[in-house]
């Protein structure tokens, strides 16, 4: 399988809609604001399997010290292929200068992400405010 890697921001919403209901985020519903989200994102690598978005991670940042993961995913089809790790291999390279790299993971997904380096915080809760249900 083929799949090629792009730092793009410029996506197309059908792209964009597709991925994250593939994974049944909700954010999904909404492909208009993802991409603006995309296009106001520090950073984004997406993977491509012909003209279909499979993967996609985005990241914010303050310019010198912190870059946030916000968005990691992978149409569940193409999971277990490496295409997550590679795209995380691309932000820690990009910002390998900064002091901190953060995400919020969801308790099942902390294996794949301790498997690339990220410790769980201790006496840290993430905390939202959030019109979102996934």
């Amino acid at each position: 399988m083929n799949i090629n890697y792009k730092e793009i921001k410029d996506l197309n919403p059908t792209h964009l809609q597709d991925l994250f209901l593939s994974v049944e985020w909700s954010s999904g519903h909404f492909p208009e604001k993802l991409v603006i989200a995309m296009q106001n994102s520090s950073t984004v690598y997406t993977a491509w399997h012909e003209n279909r978005l499979v993967g996609l991670i985005n990241v914010l940042d303050d310019g010198i010290m912190t870059a946030y993961i916000h968005y990691l995913l992978i149409n569940p089809e193409f999971q277990g292929k490496g295409i997550g790790k590679n795209l995380v291999s691309y932000v820690k390279t990009k910002y390998k200068d900064y002091l901190r790299i953060v995400l919020i993971a969801y308790d099942k997904e902390t294996p794949f992400y301790k498997n690339l380096g990220f410790e769980k915080g201790e006496e840290k809760t993430p905390m939202f405010i959030t019109s979102l249900w996934t």
